[in-house]
């Protein structure tokens, strides 16, 4: 057993470049599990948005509570992400990996069993502590496990991994949802906790941190009650319709002074739990928000994918999980060609260029309508995933390389923190936009709807279409779809606006670098 408590990097004599022994390839694929469990958790659920939302099937969830449903467990994942960094350096790496799968296990269970839509958010809420607890201790221990010779190789594997989960995630949603209840979207992530708790155990190092970060509570209160006043807002503006409303405007006020003092704080604390310095680098300051910027869009737009497979062209489950997979090849095929890419030609004109195509799979939403064929779409699909798996993996590359070896657990908290970040200002501000638009589009056609029967029917495509079923009126299930269509190509040229927003960022911060270090 002191095997397990002892680092399973081996060091090669001067000159004599050794390959990665099989233990630490076992060790590489625990964590890939590991950070699967979690990735999972973020895809299962867009196939599983329409089922919840049914009264009948699911739990009746209105559209404000769907996106909360995800918005709960990214937002917490997100802002606890800094506070699991810092407690993976001060207790152990694997301690707090082990910690995490057992929470993130138990708040699974709990979701799969909620009775309703506010309880499922709370338990989705809970998942997120778990995975905040994961994520930072898998990126740190593959720098423990891996020495830099092979590094690069690792970190491709595992952000290409999160192709994986996009590519499974939905397939196994559908698949669950066409035989069992929703919630076994979430009891499926119980038997992955067993067998990486016991593979952690197995195959990982466990030897304790050198230095001892101190804890940052304050930072902690700062940033999620700042975070959370945001995304409440963008969320609540959206549902209510109203940007003008007190609650909205000061709730944004409240968060973006909260987030600010929070800057303020963490650059006078001796050990901040999100090291606000690091961003005085420009190649960590423009990896990190074309990392946020990628998964705003990537979260935003599978977020109303679901629905529109699944609405407009009356899927199934399974259907619709397979219908997305597409976007996981692209992931696959471009996280291990950006490593050979990079080394040609640099990170500046890889994520770039990968950041633009990215944009293009965004923005060409615009040419889908109610008829069209699926070929189209899968290619949209491809061109998403390719720039996402062609950014992510030298991003995450440039921002531990720009890390201490004693920091490495809050180094890839912060990587993680503005991944989550990214996806749920992506959920929060599309699903706002696509529920204003959809409400500006479908109000005129109720005019000759009851009272009660409009005021439900502007909630929701699905709750326009249930009524149209129980009035029997299919021009009004077709108003849905059009409705929907528009709004959907609205919100998809907002998220081609951000992630080009991106690319230049990340083109204009690697050139300043560049030129800063005289490598021009």
């Amino acid at each position: 057993m002191a095997a397990q408590n002892t680092a399973i990097t081996d060091t090669a004599p001067a000159g004599a470049p050794q390959s990665p022994t099989g233990r630490q390839w076992l060790a590489l694929a625990v964590l890939v599990f590991s950070q699967l469990a979690v990735w999972l958790d973020n895809t299962v659920l867009n196939v599983a948005l329409k089922t919840l939302a049914d009264p009948d099937e699911g739990l009746g969830a209105s559209p404000n509570q769907l996106q909360w449903s995800i918005s709960s467990y990214t937002l917490v994942f997100a802002v606890l992400l800094f506070t699991g960094g810092v407690l993976a350096d001060r207790y152990g790496h694997r301690n707090l990996l082990l910690t995490g799968m057992l929470v993130f296990g138990g708040a699974s269970a709990w979701a799969a069993y909620a009775g309703s839509a506010t309880e499922l958010i709370v338990a989705r809420g809970a998942m997120g502590i778990g995975s905040a607890l994961i994520m930072p201790a898998t990126l740190a221990l593959i720098a423990q496990v891996f020495d830099e010779r092979h590094r690069a190789t690792a970190i491709a594997i595992w952000s290409g991994s999160s192709g994986i989960a996009i590519a499974t995630g939905p397939m196994l949603s559908g698949a669950l949802l066409d035989h069992f209840w929703w919630g076994s979207v979430f009891l499926v992530n119980v038997p992955i906790v067993v067998l990486c708790v016991a593979g952690s155990l197995l195959f990982l190092p466990g030897a304790a941190a050198k230095v001892r970060q101190k804890f940052d509570p304050l930072g902690v209160v700062l940033s999620t009650v700042g975070l959370f006043a945001i995304v409440w807002a963008v969320i609540e503006g959206g549902h209510r319709n109203d940007w003008n409303d007190p609650a909205i405007l000061g709730a944004f006020a409240v968060g973006a002074i909260l987030v600010l003092v929070f800057v303020l704080v963490e650059l006078r604390v001796a050990n901040p739990s999100f090291d606000v310095r690091l961003f005085r680098n420009s190649r960590f300051t423009g990896a990190s928000v074309a990392v946020m910027l990628t998964f705003f869009g990537l979260n935003g737009s599978m977020y109303y994918t679901s629905f529109y497979l699944q609405g407009v062209h009356r899927q199934t489950p399974l259907e619709c999980g397979l219908s997305i997979a597409p976007v996981a090849i692209g992931v696959l095929l471009g996280a291990p060609l950006s490593a050979k890419l990079v080394r040609a030609y640099g990170v500046r004109r890889v994520v770039a260029v990968a950041m633009v195509i990215a944009t293009a799979g965004f923005f060409a939403y615009v040419f889908l309508d109610e008829h069209s064929g699926l070929g189209l779409f899968w290619v949209f699909l491809i061109l998403q995933g390719l720039g996402m798996g062609a950014a992510v993996a030298p991003t995450t590359e440039a921002i531990m390389a720009v890390l201490p070896a004693d920091r490495t657990g809050a180094g890839s908290a912060v990587n993680n923190a503005m991944r989550q970040i990214g996806g749920v200002l992506g959920v929060a501000v599309l699903g706002s936009v696509l529920a204003g638009v959809y409400r500006g589009e479908i109000t005129p056609k109720l005019d000759d709807l009851p009272p009660g029967a409009a005021d439900a029917a502007e909630e929701s495509p699905e709750a326009t279409r249930l009524i149209a079923g129980r009035l029997s009126m299919p021009r009004l299930s077709d108003f849905a779809d059009q409705g929907f269509v528009h709004a959907m190509h609205i919100a998809a040229v907002v998220g081609a606006i951000v992630a080009a927003a991106g690319a230049v960022i990340i083109w204009w911060t690697f050139r300043r670098a560049a030129h800063t270090e005289g490598t021009g």
